[in-house]
C-alpha cells in the first residue's frame, strides 16, 4: 500500500478535521455529496466508517441527486449492525427490486473519490468499496446490454476499471 506523506493541516483544514470527529463521535461516520460537473457524474462517499465501525469507506457513483446519500447511509447502517460486504455478492434491500454489488477501490482512486477523508486518515490508510446499482432493468456498468454512457457514468474504480475482485456472469453478477 502507498501512503501518502501528510502534511500539516491548515487552520481551516484542522477546522474541518475537528468537524469531521465531532460527527464521527456523534453518528458514527460523514456522509458527503460532490454535484455532477463538466467532468463527469456526482458521487457521494463516507468518511468515519473505517474509525468508528472498523468497516470499509464507501463511495458511489452516478445516482440520480440524492439517491447517493440514501444508498450510502443505509449502507452504514447495515455495516454498523453488523453485515459486512464482500465484492461480487450481490445485496438485495437497499432499493426495491434493484441489488447492489460492491468492489474494492483501488489507492489510485482515493484522492480523486475520498479526498475530504485525507484530512481524517492523513496517510490514506483505510480501505474503500464503491456500491455499484445496476440500471433498473438489470444491466450492470460492464454489461454489454447496458445503455450507452452507463459505464462512463458510473465506472468501476478498480485499476483496470472493470470488476477485479471476480469474474462477471461467472462468480459475480
Amino acid at each position: 500500500m502507498t501512503s501518502v506523506t501528510a502534511a500539516p493541516l491548515n487552520p481551516d483544514e484542522q477546522r474541518y478535521r475537528d468537524w469531521i470527529l465531532r460527527e464521527v463521535e456523534t453518528t458514527g461516520a460523514v456522509v458527503i455529496d460532490v454535484p455532477p460537473d463538466e467532468e463527469g457524474a456526482g458521487y457521494t462517499f463516507s468518511v468515519g466508517a473505517w474509525r468508528r465501525f472498523g468497516v470499509a469507506e464507501a463511495v458511489v457513483l452516478g445516482l440520480p441527486e440524492g439517491m447517493g446519500n440514501i444508498l450510502i447511509n443505509l449502507y452504514l447502517d447495515r455495516a454498523k449492525a453488523g453485515e459486512r460486504f464482500l465484492p461480487g455478492h450481490i445485496y438485495e434491500n437497499f432499493f426495491e427490486g434493484v441489488p447492489i454489488t460492491v468492489e474494492r477501490v483501488a489507492k489510485g482512486h482515493y484522492m480523486e473519490y475520498f479526498g475530504s477523508a485525507f484530512v481524517l486518515y492523513r496517510k490514506g490508510d483505510f480501505p474503500a468499496l464503491q456500491l455499484i446499482v445496476p440500471t433498473p432493468q438489470g444491466h450492470w456498468p460492464w454489461s454489454p446490454d447496458a445503455p450507452p454512457g452507463f459505464q462512463d457514468w458510473q465506472h468501476v474504480l478498480t485499476e483496470s476499471g472493470l470488476p477485479e475482485s471476480w469474474l462477471p456472469g461467472h462468480n459475480g453478477p
